[in-house]
């Protein structure tokens, strides 16, 4: 055999492959998957070897979904990477609100607050959640009757919210707080005088406590801090001279325990289902008690 014919084939037998994302680096290592050459920059660690980026993007490698290995909080939720994120919102919107407030004035405030039925002028038209104004339930728990009532509303809600988002997941989070928040709004509406307004988050914070104390619990952390703030707020709810409808912070503490239990204790296999589907029960007992008040206002 000729060796100047045979010279370039072995050559090209012997020859180090290039990386397939770097055509001009040589590498001896190969993706455990696809088999692509692939250079230090591109390799990705596996359990056995290295993958390449499109492989590792593709999938785990196990069979199971890209996302399935991803790191979940304790409720099932993907870890994000603002997990304060619907707090600051919330926050935000409460103080946004709250300026609208001052601007307006009355006029503002007088339409959107939690009132069963009843005339703000002599000659005024009835109003309230009996007239069908449904929507107070909901906008109420974003007013506030001055500067040191949404102080405190926005302390608590960073103080308790900002942990219970971090562990529950964004979707979860929300849904608590407005469940708890309507929660209040219909036990105030059903018990409270027809002609009492009320306003404020607290109905959704006090569900946010009852959460945090479930939660809490079931990672067996000390529920001492928690059990004396929350009897500090609740001595303060039953204090004659402060004026509070108590009937939103016990309804919303309520509806705050029913659904964090489901959050954190809900089987896995049915997490999703059990976790909303709470939700489902809190928000159509909402409505059964809208109803029956708004029967006997009527």
């Amino acid at each position: 055999m000729d060796e100047a014919a045979a010279g370039p084939g072995m050559q090209d037998a012997h020859r180090v492959p290039m990386c397939y994302r770097h055509p001009d680096r040589e590498t001896g290592v190969r993706c455990t998957r696809c088999e692509r050459p692939i250079c230090p920059e591109c390799m990705v660690s596996a359990s056995v070897g290295f993958q390449c980026p499109e492989c590792v993007r593709g999938g785990s490698g196990t069979g199971h979904a890209p996302t399935a290995s991803q790191p979940r909080t304790i409720a099932g939720a993907t870890i994000t990477s603002d997990p304060r994120l619907l707090t600051k919102l919330l926050i935000g919107i409460n103080l946004a609100v709250f300026l609208v407030q001052l601007s307006l004035g009355d006029s503002f405030t007088n339409h959107f607050e939690l009132i069963g039925r009843a005339q703000y002028s002599l000659f005024g038209p009835v109003e309230g959640v009996a007239e069908g104004q449904y929507y107070r339930l909901l906008t109420a728990m974003f007013l506030h009757g001055g500067y040191t009532h949404i102080l405190f509303n926005m302390l608590s809600l960073w103080w308790i919210g900002g942990p219970l988002e971090a562990a529950l997941g964004r979707a979860r989070y929300l849904a608590l707080y407005f469940v708890s928040g309507l929660a209040g709004s219909a036990l105030t509406y059903l018990l409270a005088e027809p002609n009492m307004p009320s306003l404020g988050a607290s109905g959704a914070i006090f569900g946010l406590f009852g959460a945090t104390g479930v939660l809490m619990r079931r990672l067996n952390y000390d529920l001492r801090p928690l059990v004396a703030l929350l009897v500090i707020n609740l001595i303060i709810t039953f204090s004659p001279g402060f004026n509070i409808a108590w009937q939103a912070h016990i309804g919303g503490l309520v509806a705050g325990v029913a659904v964090g239990y489901a959050m954190v204790h809900a089987p896995r296999e049915r997490r999703t289902l059990v976790q909303y589907g709470a939700c489902a029960v809190v928000l159509a007992v909402v409505v059964v008690l809208t109803l029956v008040r708004t029967t006997q206002l009527t």
